[in-house]
């Protein structure tokens, strides 16, 4: 059993657990919101530590990150539990369950298998894998011990405790921000939406690399008042350099709205495109939001077809058309 950071003992062997904003107030011989984080005697323990669902060598463009380290793989691990309940969530079989008595693995055994599978990074990813925050702490500081980088794909639900310590620990981040409609996170999710944006600042002010991911479910965040707002908070809060990628919804988990056509995507896309300079369409078949063009001259400089990446218009991280060095990546 591994002892959890960022908690308080509320008194009568109860405790307040400060990973998150759901600031969970757990009774002796309970779990947190999460499902990975367990009350014995009075200690929470994170009972998620080195507890691994998945792991496998993706692309980095799957993750999705565009602009770190493009064309490269990554080497990625999952554990269990989320501190959020989506209904729509795309991988709830991992993310709303916790297999207490499956394998764990120490940081030593990830990052030996990044290092046997040649990859320059670990990602911490499938499930949300900031619930595991001592498990992914660990591991950063070996794999960076071991001149690896790391980097999160995660819903940025983390609370203002716990935010410089991560932000301070990953290279690059993949932030899912749902909706800029704090009812749709409570309603969908069991959340709420400023602690996100916090987070999304946060990393961008500590200098980190940031992508952004919205899942457009219909009916419920595909409005074009909603992606406007979205996509204006990113040009005004972080910056028009930072991507954007749209990602299309499939009916999962309790959530049977229809499937995002691609229509509206390919509007979404055309909206964010007039102030954003990355702007990307993922998890369906479409010519459109695949590329990368250089924002000074258009020509295109990335081109991708699936997850097959090829970088041909790059020159010592500048344009070799026009010569601008482009912004928003890390190489």
């Amino acid at each position: 059993m591994r002892t959890a950071q960022y908690w308080k003992n509320c008194g009568d062997d109860a405790v307040r657990c400060e990973l998150c904003p759901n600031y969970c107030v757990i009774r002796n011989g309970h779990g947190g919101s999460c499902g990975v984080r367990y009350n014995r005697d009075g200690t929470l323990y994170a009972d998620g530590y080195g507890r691994i669902s998945s792991s496998n060598v993706d692309p980095i463009e799957k993750k999705p990150l565009y602009h770190f380290r493009p064309g490269t793989d990554i080497f990625s691990v999952g554990g269990w539990g989320c501190n959020l309940h989506c209904s729509f969530c795309q991988n709830w079989s991992i993310s709303q369950d916790f297999i207490r008595d499956g394998a764990a693995y120490s940081p030593e055994q990830i990052v030996a298998g990044a290092e046997r599978a040649g990859t320059s990074a670990v990602a911490y990813t499938y499930n949300e894998p900031l619930i595991s925050v001592e498990f992914v702490l660990a591991c950063s500081a070996l794999a960076r011990e071991r001149g690896l980088q790391n980097v999160a794909v995660t819903n940025g639900y983390v609370s203002s405790e716990a935010r410089e310590e991560i932000v301070g620990a990953i290279d690059a981040f993949n932030v899912d921000i749902k909706s800029m409609d704090d009812d749709f996170y409570r309603r969908n999710c069991g959340g709420k939406l400023r602690p996100i944006l916090e987070f999304c600042e946060s990393v961008r002010g500590a200098g980190k690399h940031l992508e952004i991911t919205n899942l457009i479910i219909p009916g419920e965040n595909d409005s074009p008042a909603t992606i406007t707002e979205l996509v204006d908070w990113i040009a005004d809060s972080l910056g028009s350099d930072v991507p954007l990628h749209f990602s299309a919804y499939r009916p999962q988990y309790k959530m049977t709205n229809k499937a995002t056509d691609v229509s509206v995507l390919r509007r979404a896309h055309d909206a964010a495109a007039c102030k954003l300079h990355y702007v990307y369409l993922g998890n369906v078949v479409t010519s459109c939001g695949q590329d990368t063009a250089c924002p000074g001259c258009g020509e295109c400089v990335i081109s991708r077809t699936g997850y097959a990446t090829t970088v041909s218009g790059v020159v010592d991280e500048t344009c070799r058309f026009c010569g601008i060095r482009l912004p928003g990546f890390c190489w």
